[in-house]
Order: structure tokens, then C-alpha cells, then sequence
């Protein structure tokens, strides 16, 4: 099988917790963890207020026996995310906007999914994928500074693409099937292994994910998902990533969040092997280690061929 995956996700407004805060209170109230070093506020100036983030995932699998499949995926990956710098050291006083963006390919990885039970109604295998670092983590754009000045800088955290550390991806997954319907419970995890280049380690991912599916013609299924994940805080901290920005403190990053989702395939019987998927999904939920921007919608579409 060949695929092909597009998704985009946006994210507006921060939450400290489950409190929003404005940009206002974060720049007068929230503390710089970088405060005393030359040049740095006791607050943080530089305040993200959106960010989109997209995806181009091209996928190729091959099952050399009936119980196994392996799997290998390049992605293609662009941040681009909007701030509000304020001038001095206090008060609300904007200084003016910038954006920065970064794109380029990702983390590359390789998986195997091996079938445990495989009838008729009922499916379960499990899925280990090992994945490089092959996506750019020391990226720099120009931003603007709250003395007014635009140096280049090492962007922060979560604008870089990749993560510069291996990793592993463990999974399970769990369908059962009656009649016209189906549902479904999964888990899947990113665990990082070491330490990258830069000193630090991106926070290990969890998600647990749980859905039903009803197939309303011979060729068309919907569905509706309910995605629970965690994500902890970065471990360590990259030297060249100094700014009065939330985004560049490792230690505001992550959290737990919960997603609805509703998606429908189309497998056109004329067309055997072609498939069409898309998804959209809302976070209706989260507890974040903030200030940090919340998530808000996603948009996933897909197409497979196989033979």
C-alpha cells in the first residue's frame, strides 16, 4: 500500500492549566525563567498568540506474510506561528507583531505490525515503530525583540521540526465488528530514548483512543473518535534557546488533553484498492503546562492505494 496524508492543526489563546490568560497578564504577570541574564525582563515579553501547524505524510507498506506488515513514513512539516513582542521591561505597551516559520522534512520512522487475532468480526494487533532524527532541530528566524531590535535566533521548542533524539513507538489496537457497525480501542505512545545534541529530550507522548464506526453504504463508512493523550515537559534544555517567550522555557510544554473526532471513508467498489479518508477533529478539553497555546481544530485527508 501507498499513502498519502494532509492535516493540518490550529492553535489561538493560552491556558495556564485550564485558565486563559491574556496576552496582557502573561506579559506583566508570568516570570521569565531567563530573568537576570543580560538583556532579559523579569516577565514574559514575547507572547505567541497563534499557530498552524501542517503536515505532508507520504507512507509505503509491504506484508511479507499475512501476519505481518512493515511500514515506512517521511514527513513534510511547516510551523508558522504569530507574536506580539511589548516594549521596556513593564507595563502593556505594544512594541508591535512578527511571525516566525520553519518547514522541512521531519522524523522519519519505520514500523512493524504484527496480527495477534484476525477473523472475521474481531482484529488485534500490536505495532512497534523506531523513529530518527532526521528533522532539523537548531532552526533560526528573525524576531522582534522588546528593546526593539530584530536579531536571529535559535527558534524555541516547538517550532523546531524534529526532535534530534531516537525514538520508539509502541501500539496496540483493538477492533470488533458486528453487522454494520465496528468500534475500536488503541493505544500509542512515543518514548524518547536519549539525550539529542542541543542537551535535552522532547516530552514522551501517550494517547488513548477509542471509536465506533457504522458503514452506511457498501462503499462508505463514518465514524466518531474520542482521543485522550498526555504529554510530559521537555527533560533537560538547549543553551541557545534564550528568550522572554513562554515557548522557549522547556518546562511549559505538554500536558493532558482530550478530542472529539468525526471521519468518513470512501472505498469506491469501481476502484478497487483506492481509498479516501478524512477527519475532523475539535479539543474540547485540556490541561496544559502553561502559559502555552491551546489547541483547536484539525483537519486530516487521506488517500491509499493498495494492491
Amino acid at each position: 500500500m501507498l499513502s498519502y496524508r494532509y492535516s493540518v492543526m490550529g492553535m489561538s489563546g493560552n491556558l495556564a492549566g485550564t485558565d486563559r490568560l491574556s496576552p496582557d497578564t502573561i506579559a506583566t504577570q508570568v516570570p521569565n525563567r531567563f530573568s537576570g541574564l543580560p538583556g532579559q525582563p523579569p516577565t514574559l515579553r514575547v507572547v505567541p498568540v497563534d499557530m498552524v501547524m501542517q503536515m505532508h505524510m507520504l507512507g509505503a507498506m509491504w506484508a511479507p506474510t499475512d501476519a505481518l506488515t512493515l511500514m515506512a513514513m517521511v514527513p513534510w512539516v511547516r510551523l508558522h506561528m504569530d507574536h506580539i513582542t511589548y516594549s521596556g521591561g513593564m507595563g502593556t505597551a505594544r512594541l508591535g507583531r512578527f511571525t516566525t516559520v520553519n518547514d522541512g522534512v521531519g522524523d522519519m520512522s519505520l514500523a512493524a505490525l504484527a496480527s495477534i487475532v484476525n477473523s472475521s468480526n474481531e482484529r488485534l494487533h500490536t505495532s512497534f515503530a523506531l523513529v530518527a532524527p532526521t528533522g532539523e532541530n537548531d532552526a533560526t528566524a528573525t524576531v522582534l525583540a522588546p528593546n526593539g531590535m530584530r536579531p536571529t535566533l535559535r527558534l524555541p521548542y516547538p517550532m523546531q521540526i524534529g526532535s534530534g533524539s531516537w525514538a520508539i513507538k509502541p501500539g496496540a489496537t483493538y477492533v470488533r465488528r458486528h453487522d454494520r457497525w465496528s468500534w475500536g480501542l488503541q493505544y500509542a505512545g512515543t518514548i524518547y530514548l536519549d539525550e539529542n545534541d542541543e542537551g535535552y529530550s522532547r516530552g514522551d507522548l501517550h494517547q488513548l483512543n477509542s471509536w465506533a464506526a457504522r458503514l452506511v453504504s457498501p462503499s462508505v463508512s463514518v465514524s466518531l473518535r474520542l482521543s485522550a493523550e498526555t504529554e510530559d515537559d521537555i527533560a533537560g534544555i538547549d543553551a541557545n534557546i534564550v528568550a522572554p517567550v513562554q515557548t522557549a522555557d522547556p518546562w511549559r510544554q505538554g500536558g493532558e488533553r482530550l478530542t472529539v473526532l468525526a471521519g468518513a471513508n470512501w472505498q469506491p467498489r469501481r476502484a478497487s484498492g483506492h481509498r479516501l479518508a478524512a477527519e475532523y477533529g475539535y479539543t474540547v478539553w485540556q490541561d496544559l503546562n502553561g502559559p502555552q497555546l491551546e489547541r483547536d481544530a484539525r483537519l486530516v485527508l487521506g488517500y491509499q492505494l493498495s494492491w
